[in-house]
């Protein structure tokens, strides 16, 4: 019997350190909860940003509860490409050599040095998860998405947490790609 993994389009938006946080938005601010995502313990926040690269900007770009050690900002390629940015590739929180852009904020502005990623798709999974379903041990798999688009992408990195809760990531232009509205699941393929 094949195994349905909830499927989940991430749209472009920004995990913000402490000190990024109170430069964009003042000392001492508290993010605004808007709505909680898949993943336990994280959330939309009410707040977003405008980023800005050369001349190009995005205005709108959520901001996601919790705050990290390093602010991260994950676009589409469609958005890198618009931005004129290069596209990289990289799983969250690996930010070395990674470009830069500004981030701008009702009270104040960042120069971010480094941090903007193409997330790699992955899928969220916890050991119990990766035990029952056969992907124990396993660092990458497949999964297939049925409808009028039917698309298998492939290079699923596998994060594995005792506090993970099953889904896999695409970005906006794979969930595009693939035709994806709405709830979602696709098939996993080991």
């Amino acid at each position: 019997m094949p195994i349905k993994i909830p499927v989940e389009v991430s749209a472009r938006h920004i995990h913000l350190s402490q000190e990024d946080l109170e430069t964009l938005f003042g000392k001492g601010y508290r993010l605004t909860r808007k709505r909680a995502l898949m993943q336990p313990g994280e959330f939309a926040a009410q707040e977003t940003v405008t980023i800005r690269f050369k001349d190009k900007e995005i205005s709108q770009v959520r901001v996601i509860i919790p705050l990290r050690p390093q602010t991260q900002l994950e676009i589409s390629v469609t958005d890198a490409y618009g931005l004129g940015l290069p596209i990289i590739i990289k799983q969250s929180g690996d930010l070395k050599g990674t470009p830069g852009v500004l981030l701008i904020g009702p009270k104040g502005r960042v120069e971010l040095k480094e941090g903007v990623i193409v997330a790699q798709r992955h899928l969220h999974i916890s050991p119990r998860e990766a035990l029952k379903s056969g992907i124990n041990g396993k660092n990458v798999v497949s999964i297939k998405i049925s409808g009028p688009r039917m698309t298998t992408f492939h290079n699923f990195k596998v994060r594995k947490g005792d506090n993970l809760k099953l889904s896999a990531h695409l970005d906006t232009d794979e969930g595009n790609a693939a035709g994806i509205t709405g709830k979602t699941f696709g098939e996993l393929i080991i």
